[in-house]
This record gives structure tokens, sequence and C-alpha cells, in this order.
């Protein structure tokens, strides 16, 4: 018997107890949800009928939110709630990173392909409340500038909605409880690692190129709006995304939510990815990057199995890093791992990701340049035509 269905069935024997203490625990805590002093607790336990038509009793008097909760953790349930996630997920047993058969470098077109079989949740997706940054000085300057390289560098040439969207990813993450509580803790988390970092253009090598002035010009008006208050409300309280030529292996465990540009976006399973669960506060000090955010993991997306260390890929211990022109040298403490030593500043940045091949070479400059004209040709051809001039009539 499930309580979904409260039918006459037998309980099956090697559920009996299970379902018996999921439905006594619901009973026992009550409407307020709050269970007694332990002897009257015990005391209530013992005087229970645990027969099939005493649970039948017990779920007919719950009322409809504690039976909604009784069933959710219902262990003899067939229809599990995956809290949006795609079906299989919600109680598979990963022993393993998952990879779907496919090679560890997958094309594009099979990328996207993949990321297609999965379909967005059809839940809502609610905005956040506006966060306006109070800080001046220096910690203001250099969360601006964190904020900015992240949009620029992970989203130059979207859309403004593209780009307000990773500033929010941003932002959400800063007031997520899983996540730093600064601007630039946020962007450079994992940064100090092989791999892991948790915004690609940390680690993969692109600070060695200076920003073109007028994209920069636009990530960086894009980022003062987001820290002003400005709430992109398309992606919601999203805290992932990647690009839809690319398919994570993470993809399926959290809630596809919708697609902007060239970017998917996502957000943790369950209450934890809902606005009211964003309650962290912010807290200053930008210009210190700590060892712990520097070797940090995402601990939805890459804890336990997932984790870089689980896969036998090797973090750094040491990090020079340039926020905002200040360049500073940190060492990540984990005795575990192999040493290294990388530098990480404007034009010394090594590359730790696969470089790519010459024909991948040219037709991404093939691509950029097929946009770069067309960004050039929509001005000109939105231009009216200059009216004819005409001489002035002579004064009499």
């Amino acid at each position: 018997m499930t309580l979904k269905t409260l039918r006459w069935d037998r309980l099956r024997p090697s559920w009996a107890k299970i379902g018996a203490a999921v439905v006594l625990t619901a009973a026992v805590a009550g409407p307020a949800c709050a269970p007694p002093p332990g002897a009257q607790n015990a005391a209530r336990f013992a005087a229970y009928d645990l027969s099939n038509e005493g649970l039948f009793k017990l779920a007919s008097g719950m009322d409809p939110a504690m039976r909604a909760l009784a069933v959710r953790h219902d262990p003899a349930s067939r229809a599990p709630d995956l809290w949006a996630r795609p079906q299989g997920w919600g109680s598979l047993d990963i022993e393993d990173v998952p990879d779907l058969g496919l090679a560890t470098e997958t094309d594009s077109a099979t990328a996207e392909e993949v990321n297609a079989l999965r379909p967005f949740s059809r839940l809502p997706i609610r905005p956040m409340k506006p966060f306006v940054l109070k800080a001046t000085g220096p910690d203001r300057a250099r969360a601006v500038q964190c904020l900015a390289e992240a949009v620029y560098y992970e989203a130059a040439r979207e859309p403004d909605v593209g780009q307000e969207a990773v500033a929010q990813v941003v932002l959400n993450r800063m007031r997520h409880p899983a996540y730093p509580k600064s601007v630039c803790g946020v962007v450079y988390q994992g940064s100090a690692r092989a791999t892991g970092c948790q915004f690609t253009f940390t680690c993969d090598g692109s600070l060695r190129y200076a920003p073109e002035p007028g994209l920069w010009k636009r990530a960086r008006a894009v980022a003062e709006r987001a820290l002003n208050g400005y709430v992109d409300k398309t992606v919601g309280s999203a805290t992932h995304y990647h690009a839809q030529y690319v398919s994570p292996y993470w993809a399926p465990t959290l809630v596809k939510m919708t697609r902007v540009g060239q970017h998917i976006f996502y957000r943790w399973t369950g209450p934890w990815g809902e606005p009211p669960a964003f309650t962290g506060r912010y807290a200053g000090g930008e210009a210190y990057l700590s060892p712990a955010v520097l070797g940090g993991l995402d601990s939805r997306t890459q804890g336990g199995l997932l984790s870089p260390e689980t896969q036998g890929i090797a973090s750094e211990r040491k990090i020079t890093l340039a926020v905002a022109g200040e360049v500073r040298t940190y060492s990540v403490v984990d005795p575990t791992l192999p040493g290294g030593e990388r530098t990480r500043v404007m034009g010394v940045l090594m590359s730790t990701r696969r470089q790519p091949t010459a024909e991948e070479v040219k037709r991404i400059n093939q691509s950029l340049e097929a946009m770069e004209r067309a960004m050039d040709q929509k001005p000109a051809a939105a231009s009216p035509a200059p009216a004819p001039v005409t001489a002035a009539p002579a004064a009499t």
C-alpha cells in the first residue's frame, strides 16, 4: 500500500515497517511540525496501531499538507518526486560520473542533440529580489571589475539580455548559502584548480587577451546596472549555465530553466533552487580571495564522486592573481595533492585546457568575422538618407 493511493491492499513485508515509520512521523509531528517532549513522543508511538487498518486510519486523518509530505517520502511509492529533473535521475545510484556513452570530447553537433533531448522544466521562473551594492571605494571598484570580467569573457558578443543573464547568475550565487559572499569570490571560485573553476575564463587562458574597448565598456555598463539593483527576470534564480554547443555531465542533475542567447540556464533542484533560499548576505572583502575560495568546488555539481580529485585530476597549490590591477600570490592549502605553481596575470596565464586545432581556430575566426560584418552593416542600413540641402532665400 502506498499513501498516494490509500488502497486497502496488504503492505508488502519489506516496506511495512518503513511505511509505518513515515506515517507515524508525520502524524506525531502534527500540524505545527513540533514534536512533543521525548517521553510523550515515545508513549504516542507505542499507542499507535501498526496494522493496515490502523495505518489507513492515520493517513485518512491527515490534512492535505501532511499527506503530501508523507507521500513525498514514502519509499513504496512508484512515482517519486524528481524535483523537475529528467526521468531516471530521481533514484539513480551513481557509482561513476555519467557520460551517456559519449566520448570525453563531444563535438558541438552531438552536444546540441543531447541538450535537445532534455526538456525544459515547466516550473515557473520566479524573479529574484534586487541587489544593491552599498560598498564604496576599492571594494566597489573590484566588484564592478570582477562582474564586468565575467560578463565580458563569458558573453561579450551576446545581446544585452544574454549579458544581463550572466550577471544575474553571479549575483544569485553570491546570495546563495552554498557560494562565496563577494562578487570576486564567486567569479574566481576554483580558479586555482587545474580544472573545476566555476567560470571558465578564470582558468582557460582567456585573461591573456586584453578586452576589446567597445565591448568592455558595454560589459562594465551591464555590471554597473546589476550592482545598482537591476533584476534579469528571464533566468530567475539560475545558478548554473553552459553554452548550448556543450553538454556537461552535471546538466541532468539540475532544473533546466530556459535558454538565453547561446546559453542554457539551470537552478538547484527543490526548495534550495527557489528565491526564498537565497538568504546569503554580501560580506565584502573583494580584495581577499582566500585559499578556500580559490580551491573551492561547487558542492551541488562537483561534490563527492564528481570532484576532480576523485577523477584523478590534480589541483594547483599556488596562484598569482591580478584583480583590479592589484597582484597577489595565494597558497591553496591541501597537502594531499601534488604541488604545482601557475602564474595567472595578464599576458602570462598558462592554459590547462586542450589546445584547439588549426581547423577549429579557422572556423571560430570565420564565425567571429561574419558576426562583426553583420554588426557593422546593420547601423549603416538603418540610417536614413540625408535630406537634400537647399539654399536659403535671399533677404529682401
